[in-house]
């Protein structure tokens, strides 16, 4: 019978900490070609300016995962409805039989394995002696940037814009705690760009920064445009930045802060340094010195989940979380 995880459950399982590992392990597998995931299905709720997405994997090697999510995307829903911008739920499967192993909410999964992305570039790719965290954004995304960032690098302070005042002054009072580095909410975004990290998690159409105010040394992870014609980078930024992507032919279908460059001639595929499992497996190099610009873009990959979910679903059943459940 599966196994039935709500949100709750997931939550008292995953860590970043975990969440990183699994991330990372699921990337490498990609990089060496051990890992079978489709492109992902969108489809466009365009009366309700939603999306809804379906994302499998199948990663092979020691550690067989098969899993599903299904996510919706709806930036409408916390000032209409009251309900998250995100909501996704995972099936896990035996990669043996088919036989369904677990149904679970992939919200928080979704959240963390987001975050974790962004701690594992964040890693391979931000300077060793960063120290101070930009966050343009103040949402759940947001939230798990900041824990993944200062769970790879020894923060001293974080700084965090959204447009919403009322919103980033609650990040700033809430996630001091949680990630354990003081933080400071910003009503000017260039305070954030002084920083050595910079993470953009927001759901904005148009960027969000000026690039040409982007120090030397500056990593950026880019997470919250998933979309051909949106963008949270301008041109400025991709171009000044040594690229690197969470999975080429997914960000060259969808993201925008490419594929508008691209259009615009200002940038070319053949520009892009490497996938970030090619510098999590030592195919390629990642920073090489400490005054370039460094840009992980991420458009949220099925790997990134089914590593997530498989690592989840072992914790659950080591600790007796969760319910069996007849189909």
């Amino acid at each position: 019978m599966p196994l039935v995880l709500t949100r709750k459950d997931v939550e008292r399982v995953l860590s970043m900490k975990d969440a990183i590992e699994a991330v990372e392990n699921g990337l490498r597998e990609l990089a060496l070609g051990h890992v079978l995931m489709p492109q992902r299905t969108v489809i466009k709720v365009a009366a309700h300016q939603g999306l809804h997405l379906a994302m499998p994997a199948f990663i092979g090697g020691d550690s067989e995962t098969l899993a599903v999510k299904v996510v919706t995307v709806y930036p409408q829903n916390p000032a209409r409805h009251m309900l998250p911008t995100t909501i996704g739920t995972l099936l896990l499967n035996d990669p043996k039989t088919g036989a369904l192993q677990a149904i679970m909410d992939a919200g928080f999964l979704t959240a963390m394995r987001t975050g974790a992305v962004s701690g594992v570039a964040t890693k391979h790719l931000a300077k060793p002696d960063a120290r101070t965290c930009g966050i343009f954004g103040a949402g759940p995304m947001a939230r798990t940037q900041l824990l993944a960032v200062a769970a790879v690098r020894p923060l001293e302070r974080a700084v965090v814009y959204d447009s919403d005042a009322k919103a980033r002054d609650t990040f700033a009072a809430e996630m001091p705690e949680r990630a354990s580095v003081p933080v400071k909410a910003a009503s000017d975004p260039r305070e954030c760009l002084a920083c050595d990290i910079v993470c953009a998690a927001t759901s904005s159409r148009t960027p969000v920064f000026d690039g040409s105010l982007l120090r030397p040394g500056t990593h950026l992870n880019g997470i919250g445009s998933h979309s051909p014609d949106a963008r949270e980078l301008d041109t400025e930024t991709i171009r000044r930045s040594k690229v690197v992507v969470d999975h080429l032919p997914a960000c060259l279908a969808e993201a925008g802060d490419l594929i508008l460059p691209i259009r615009e001639g200002a940038f070319s595929e053949d520009r892009v340094h490497a996938s970030l499992g090619d510098v999590i497996a030592g195919l390629k190099p990642g920073r090489v010195s400490s005054e370039e610009i460094t840009l992980f873009k991420s458009v949220g990959l099925a790997v990134q989940d089914a590593a997530t979910a498989e690592l989840v679903y072992r914790k659950a059943l080591a600790s007796g979380i969760g319910t069996h459940v007849e189909i």
